[in-house]
């Protein structure tokens, strides 16, 4: 099965989250089949900085990238969850 990649931007709650903490609580939520391939921080403004992250997932996934998004703004901390890109992997 192919898979996609997913470029996230994810926007926690407050300053005081660790970013650090936050990616691995999200990796802990993904269903078997997703993982986070990269991640980076992304200063936004006023010492906020969003968590870029590169997930791969099943490319014949029913409703695309949804249930991605709401399973990360489920996670304690996100605040939102903005997709940038989704792109195919090749095999």
């Amino acid at each position: 099965m192919a898979k996609v990649a997913v470029l996230l931007k994810v926007m926690p709650n407050s300053l005081e989250i660790k970013l650090d903490n936050l990616k691995n609580d999200i990796q802990k939520s993904l269903p078997s089949g997703y993982q986070i391939i990269d991640s980076k921080e992304e200063p936004v403004a006023f010492g906020l900085k969003a968590l870029i992250l590169l997930i791969s997932m099943p490319e014949n996934t029913e409703g695309g990238t949804e249930d991605l998004e709401s399973l990360i703004r489920g996670v304690e901390g996100v605040e939102d969850v903005e997709v940038e890109t989704v792109s195919r992997l090749s095999e």
